[in-house]
């Protein structure tokens, strides 16, 4: 992959660097921190096909997160309740 450098002023390094994981790198960072949703994106509203997408994909990430919270529970031999 080719790569790029760029010159921050010290300010925007410092706020990358307090919004970096720990594990990843400053590309890593901030394609996560510049790719994800912010409340901006849906300041002009959204279409009805929009929201529907939305919802479906925020119920998906609620079933996986379940899904996978079960599996941790029972490789751990315990109980969900």
């Amino acid at each position: 992959m080719a790569t790029k450098s760029v010159r921050l002023e010290e300010d925007v390094y410092e706020r990358i660097k307090a919004k970096k994981r720990e594990d990843e790198t400053f590309s890593a960072a901030i394609d996560r921190l510049t790719t994800e949703y912010s409340l901006l994106d849906f300041a002009g509203g959204y279409t009805d096909e929009e929201a529907a997408d939305h919802r479906a994909l925020l119920e998906r990430s609620d079933e996986t997160g379940v899904a996978d919270h079960r599996e941790l529970l029972e490789r751990m031999d315990a109980d969900d309740e």
